[in-house]
């Protein structure tokens, strides 16, 4: 039955965990809205619309709100998952290179989910994609004084969102991710190697996004064998 099926949007699906997510959803009952920068790196798959998309560019969002408002009404998870990384010591952090790592973890995520308000329903899932880094107590690589400072950001973002839609929802929760091994994590850190792949992850946040929101609500929750 058509209209049973349920509507993610993910975004950050050209490779790593966006990826894996895309097709773990396409396999269940969900019309996916998959959206990156760049073109899917798969075939086509069953029930998955691909858009290319980016989130710090206002015509990119307004031209998805369109896309949704015409063909799918309302929407039941938003997977949070595109992140931008730059590892610098900090002396040499330039401006522009904190505004750009902000502007996609995080005032785009907040752009992103004001604009998608009229479309979440009251038991929608929003799942933010953030990292230890971004948590209080947990030790941080060096290089990453940007991206930790904007994933804490995001984090507390989470909480209150929670909180300001207690009522009327959606839920909001973070998942808090050690490292994996993802294209992003291999260019940041050469030579490094996590003990956690895309495809595990993504298997992990799909249970998350699915049935976690009946239990939490503006949770920041670790996901790591490890406090790096």
């Amino acid at each position: 039955n058509i209209s049973l099926m349920k509507n993610v949007i993910i975004t950050g699906t050209s490779s790593g965990i966006g990826l894996e997510l895309v097709k773990i959803f396409s396999k269940e009952d969900f019309k996916v809205i998959s959206l990156s920068r760049s073109d899917l790196s798969i075939k086509p798959l069953n029930g998955v619309r691909h858009i290319n998309f980016d989130i710090t560019d206002e015509k990119s969002v307004d031209n998805l709100i369109d896309i949704i408002k015409n063909e799918y009404k309302n929407i039941d998870i938003l997977i949070n998952n595109a992140g931008k990384l730059i590892n610098k010591p900090f002396k040499n952090i330039s401006r522009d290179d904190l505004y750009s790592v902000f502007d996609v973890n995080v005032f785009g995520v907040f752009n992103l989910i004001q604009k998608l308000l009229p479309f979440f329903k009251k038991k929608s899932h929003v799942v933010n994609i953030s990292s230890v880094g971004g948590l209080v107590g947990s030790s941080k690589f060096p290089g990453l004084t940007a991206y930790s400072s904007s994933k804490g950001a995001l984090n507390i973002l989470t909480e209150v969102l929670a909180e300001e839609f207690s009522e009327s929802g959606p839920k909001f929760n973070s998942l808090s991710l050690g490292s994996v091994n993802t294209p992003m994590l291999k260019e940041a850190f050469p030579g490094y190697t996590a003990q956690v792949n895309p495809d595990e992850m993504a298997s992990f946040i799909f249970n998350f996004a699915n049935t976690a929101s009946s239990i939490f609500n503006g949770k920041v929750i670790p996901v790591s064998s490890t406090n790096p």
